[in-house]
């Protein structure tokens, strides 16, 4: 179990979970002949924008820890939704292409989901084509979501066991709570979601042996909304501004205010964040497995 007594006995770092992957990681790049041999990530930003930048500042340098190259492509944002689609499919036939990431948000006459749509499956390192999400119902869960995948990872470090696990799923969206709800029912967990429109949250919550939690609202989960003992992992990410104008990030759950109650807690920053850029770089390596296996590369 991946807690750190010097802090809190029930805090869950992912720090040390993160490290853990990316050990594993480089150790597969490192056997299939370095970076040069393995091919590129490719980082996809259109237009400037500050907090893209410091994911993929984050990226980068977890790709460098793995001995993974990295490219990092800003496209104007001009750029029409169609030369989009064109440059990302000239990238799915470059054999040193190894994945694409498409850094969100992006303008507005952008659509998203087709530019996703795009990326082929083998080369979808965050899992965000569509046909990736799909697979997951059948229980294909290696090219998974990352935050979602991250999420799993972190519940598995309390060393609860997920077949039978009563989880509840705060939280409703496409790249997160559903992928994640999909992937913890393939885990053998009972999962039932809550969202905007659930009536009673608490009653809910409070039955859950494992909460997790991504609805974008600074500590929306306090004590009284969790069961005893429970683990919580927290994948909200709040920037909140105090009146003398200081900003900090906090989580949807209230940190100090459960540590009390529950039995584990990812705190925020610090908990999912490092564990998702691992699972990336994680995804990376299963990409080129498949790759692989499909005769695309040598």
């Amino acid at each position: 179990m991946t807690t750190d007594s010097r802090n809190n006995h029930r805090l869950i770092h992912g720090k040390v979970v993160a490290d853990r992957i990316l050990g594993e990681v480089k150790e597969y790049v490192d056997a299939a002949g370095g970076g040069d041999k393995v091919g590129r990530l490719v980082s996809i930003s259109i237009g400037e924008n500050p907090a893209v930048a410091v994911y993929v500042r984050n990226q980068a340098r977890n790709a460098a820890k793995v001995g993974l190259r990295f490219d990092q492509q800003l496209w104007g944002e001009e750029v029409s939704q169609e030369e989009c689609k064109q440059l990302i499919l000239e990238m799915n036939d470059d054999p040193n292409v190894l994945g694409v990431i498409l850094q969100r948000p992006l303008p507005k006459h952008i659509n998203v989901r087709s530019l996703q749509s795009a990326i082929h499956p083998l080369k979808d390192v965050e899992g965000m084509n569509p046909s990736s999400i799909g697979n997951i119902v059948y229980s294909d869960i290696a090219l998974a979501p990352c935050t979602a995948a991250a999420s799993v990872e972190l519940l598995k470090e309390t060393g609860l066991d997920l077949k039978g696990l009563e989880v509840v799923m705060i939280g409703h969206s496409e790249i997160v709570g559903k992928p994640a709800a999909f992937l913890l029912m393939a885990e053998g967990a009972t999962v039932t979601v809550c969202h905007h429109m659930t009536r009673a949250l608490a009653i809910h919550s409070r039955r859950a042996d494992a909460l997790v939690v991504a609805v974008g609202k600074p500590h929306f989960i306090g004590p009284d909304m969790i069961k005893p003992g429970a683990a919580v992992i927290d994948i909200g990410i709040n920037q909140v501004t105090h009146v003398d104008g200081s900003t900090k990030i906090v989580g949807d759950v209230d940190t100090a205010a459960v540590l009390d109650v529950a039995g584990w807690v990812t705190p925020v920053p610090g908990g999912v964040g490092p564990v998702t850029v691992a699972i990336l770089m994680r995804n990376a390596i299963v990409a080129h497995q498949r790759q692989k296996n499909a005769g695309w590369l040598d």
